[in-house]
Order: structure tokens, then C-alpha cells, then sequence
């Protein structure tokens, strides 16, 4: 009996070191690999249909699934990323050769303020326009630099970023074709009921296609509709605006406000009536209900996580995990909540310990759980 638990810690010790080391070989790509899977799991849908047009044939459906995503997905992407790193090294040279001078905007705009106004401001300290006004040129030109540094970077790193790209084509390429294979490999390996596992599963890719699906063709509507104003409006760089209301827009509540906002203030305060007038009430009225309206279709409907939880879990994510964390984020979110709702199901039921492998399904070992769904409130019907 001894020996035997000697040998079981002894080979649990050794899953753990060597699943970590293999985290560890993969950290370089894991932004490869992540996005591969991810991929994998969104078009899983679409691979099912191509295989049954072409009876059955994996690798070929595999292949032209992939394709598809090239085409439709990826080029567009790099496409509009280097049309983004141009508009924003222009707008840095612009900035460079004070053509833009962001502090003077917001000179105008505290010229244009009542009295009141700016006494309030004044107690606050930010009244002194210098000091604002050089904190605002200096903000602004680190970013813009910040922009261009990065295109620099791009430009000299490009093996790396083949490398990473051809390893997400590759991975993505057997997700595709061996997909259903590896999900049932890993669900086997999970040291958990059979119950627990499919739902933990099911929501696992719940999340990620909401999340990814959902999530960004909000950002795209809002960063399209956001950009065709401001080049309607004549505002130079509309296209780099655009993307930057398409990435705020990941922030539910918070979104592309942060960006078309300050603009009509600053239409509003240099006179600029009509304009500061037709801003707003396109991105009140229209930015704003593409998000209303197409987020709990889109987004709500499968995740079902009360929007402060998305918010703090999407921000919390961004800032660890970097673009990558607006995925990641409300995933570990969804999943925590889940497994606690789980655990506290079984604990109501059953009162008993959840089992941490499959077991007979009896009344004493493994509760019967109904599929969980989190409603916008956080609770758990049954």
C-alpha cells in the first residue's frame, strides 16, 4: 500500500514537472498557439460541414477550411495593420513638425469653458494650461512614438513574426483535421467526473466563440462606424481613430465613447456647433446601439456574465495577457464561475465532496446536474 502511494505521488510529481516544462517550450509561441486553437475551435463548425460535402476526406476539408481563413480572417488583418502602422507614423510626423499640437487643443477648450467651470478646474489643479498643455504634447507624442518604434520593431523582427505564423497555420491546419480526436484525448485525461467534465467543457468553448465571435464584430461595426464619421467630418487620421474605437469597444459600458467624446467636446468648445451636434448624435444614437443591440445578441446570449464581470475580467486580461487578455480574461471568469456553480450544486444536492474521477453513477458518488447557465445577475438557474 505504501509503495503504491509512493509510486502515485511519484508520477504525479512527474506529470507536473513535465507539463510544465512543456508550457514552458511553447511560452515563446504561445500567442501562435493560442490563436491557433482558438481558430480551431470557431471554424470547427464549418470543417464538420466542408467534410461531409466531400464524403468524409479530413485532410482536404482541413485544407480548404484553412483557406478560407486565410483569406477571410488573416490577410485582412495584416492588410489593415500595416495601413494602421502607416497612418500612425504620419500622424507622428505631423506631431513632429507641429502641424498637431494637442495641447492647443485643449488651450481652446479651456478658453471656451464658463467661469464656474474653470474655477472647479483650478481647484483640482488643472487650470495651469502650460503645465497641461506640455503633459498633453508630451502624452501624445510618446504614443505616437511609442506607434512608430513598434512598426520599427515589426519591420525587424519579421523571421520572428514568419516563424510564429507559419507555427499557427501548421497547429491550426491537424486542429482542424484531428480536432474531435484531441478534444476527446484531453477530456479522458481530466481527472473529473464525467458530469463536470462535459460542462466545463461545453462552456470552455462557449466562451471562447462568443467572446471571439461576438466580441469583435461589435469592435469592427463600431470601429467602421466610428472611422466613416470622422472622415465624413474631415478629421484627419480617421482611420486610425476607427481602430481605436474598434479596440475600445471591447470594454462594454466604457467602448468607443472614450474616443468620439473628447472629439465633440472639443467641437462644442471652438464652436464647431453642427459638427460637436451630428458627432453626438451619431455616436450616441447610432455607435451606441450597434453596441446595445448586437452585444447581448451576440455576446450575452452565450455568455451570460453580468457586464462589470466583463469589464474587470477583460481589463484585468489586456493587462496580463496583452491583446490576447480580451479572450482570455472572460474566460477564466466564465470558468470560475461555472466550477463554483457546479461545486455549490453538488454540495446542495448530495452533500458530498465532487469526485475527482470518474466514478459509477450513483445516487452517493456522482449528483445528476443539470446543464448550469449563468444568468445576467451571476446566479445559477437549475
Amino acid at each position: 500500500m505504501l509503495k503504491a502511494r509512493a509510486e502515485e505521488k511519484s508520477f504525479i510529481l512527474l506529470l507536473v514537472i513535465v507539463s510544465v516544462a512543456f508550457i514552458w517550450l511553447l511560452l515563446p509561441f504561445y500567442s501562435a498557439v493560442f490563436w491557433g486553437t482558438i481558430l480551431a475551435i470557431i471554424f470547427q463548425p464549418v470543417q464538420r460541414w466542408i467534410e461531409t460535402k466531400l464524403n468524409g476526406r479530413r485532410g482536404l476539408s482541413a485544407f480548404v477550411t484553412l483557406m478560407m481563413i486565410l483569406l477571410m480572417v488573416i490577410l485582412p488583418v495584416i492588410f489593415l495593420t500595416g495601413a494602421l502602422v502607416q497612418e500612425g507614423a504620419a500622424l507622428y510626423e505631423r506631431m513632429e513638425s507641429g502641424n498637431i499640437n494637442f495641447g492647443d487643443y485643449f488651450e481652446q477648450i479651456m478658453t471656451a469653458l464658463p467661469g464656474p467651470v474653470q474655477d472647479l478646474l483650478a481647484r483640482f489643479g488643472l487650470a495651469d494650461l502650460s503645465g497641461v498643455q506640455q503633459q498633453l504634447s508630451e502624452g501624445a507624442q510618446q504614443a505616437s512614438q511609442f506607434v512608430a518604434t513598434k512598426a520599427f520593431g515589426v519591420g525587424q523582427d519579421t523571421f520572428r513574426f514568419l516563424v510564429s505564423f507559419a507555427i499557427m497555420l501548421y497547429l491550426l491546419f491537424f486542429l482542424l483535421r484531428d480536432g474531435p480526436t484531441v478534444s476527446r484525448h484531453i477530456k479522458r485525461a481530466i481527472p473529473l467526473g464525467e458530469t463536470y467534465k462535459q460542462h466545463l467543457l461545453t462552456k470552455f468553448t462557449m466562451v471562447v466563440k462568443a467572446t471571439v465571435k461576438g466580441n469583435i464584430a461589435v469592435a469592427v461595426v463600431q470601429g467602421a462606424l466610428g472611422g466613416f464619421i470622422f472622415w465624413v467630418l474631415g478629421l484627419q487620421g480617421a482611420l486610425l481613430w476607427g481602430v481605436l474605437m474598434a479596440v475600445l469597444s471591447l470594454l462594454p459600458a466604457v467602448g468607443a465613447g472614450l474616443i468620439w467624446g473628447p472629439v465633440a467636446i472639443y467641437f462644442l468648445a471652438t464652436g464647431a456647433i453642427w459638427q460637436a451636434a451630428v458627432l453626438t448624435a451619431f455616436g450616441a444614437i447610432v455607435i451606441g446601439l450597434a453596441d446595445n443591440i448586437l452585444r447581448p445578441q451576440l455576446v450575452g446570449k452565450d455568455l451570460k456574465l453580468p457586464d462589470y464581470v466583463v469589464l474587470i475580467s477583460t481589463l484585468g486580461g489586456l493587462s496580463l495577457f496583452g491583446l490576447n487578455g480580451f479572450v482570455i480574461g472572460p474566460m477564466i471568469a466564465a470558468l470560475f464561475i461555472a466550477a463554483w456553480s457546479l461545486f455549490a450544486d453538488a454540495r446542495e444536492q448530495a452533500k458530498i465532496e465532487i469526485p475527482l474521477a470518474d466514478t459509477p453513477a450513483t445516487p452517493a458518488s456522482t449528483p445528476q446536474i443539470d446543464t448550469l447557465s449563468i444568468s445576467s445577475g451571476g446566479d445559477a438557474s437549475r
